[in-house]
């Protein structure tokens, strides 16, 4: 039977500051990265990280990848002037309503209030519009009442 060479082949263990692409030690950072949101590309600068300088990968901690969404988030909501987490979650205890009936009502996937109103991600501006329309005209719910699904 062949010998296959990967079974014999030592296994090379990297530190943990080196890069995962081409094993050259990273470099600690701070520099601008982007993040996706809602499709788009957001510029966000002063982003703890670590760097190779050799293929110029970029490896983010759990606690430095929160923070590039979170500035990602708040620098998306403010271009786009969108409400907050906050604002939405005043809005629908104002109304009066748990998020399970709230999604509903809007027809939304079951978590995804939740996401709003945690910060984990960020309303598109048409739905964001929608809640406007909720908050700023009271009677726009009685129609949701009536032709939610």
């Amino acid at each position: 039977m062949p010998s296959d060479d990967r079974d014999t082949a030592p296994s090379t263990v990297l530190p943990d500051d080196a890069c995962p692409r081409c094993g050259t030690m990273m470099e600690e950072r701070s520099g601008e990265l982007t993040y996706s949101v809602n499709g788009q590309k957001i510029a966000v600068e002063d982003v703890p990280h670590m760097r190779c300088p050799a293929c110029d990968e970029a490896v983010l901690g759990n606690d430095e990848a929160a923070l590039l969404r979170q500035r990602a988030f708040t620098l998306y909501r403010n271009k786009y002037g969108l409400l907050s987490a906050e604002e939405i979650r005043a809005i629908r205890e104002r109304l009066g309503l748990t998020q399970s009936h709230f999604a509903a009502l809007l027809r939304l996937g079951g978590n995804t209030l939740s996401r709003w109103e945690a910060g984990r991600k960020v309303q598109t501006a048409s739905l964001d519009l929608l809640l406007r329309l909720i908050r700023d005209l009271p009677d726009s719910l009685t129609y949701l009442r009536k032709n939610a699904a």
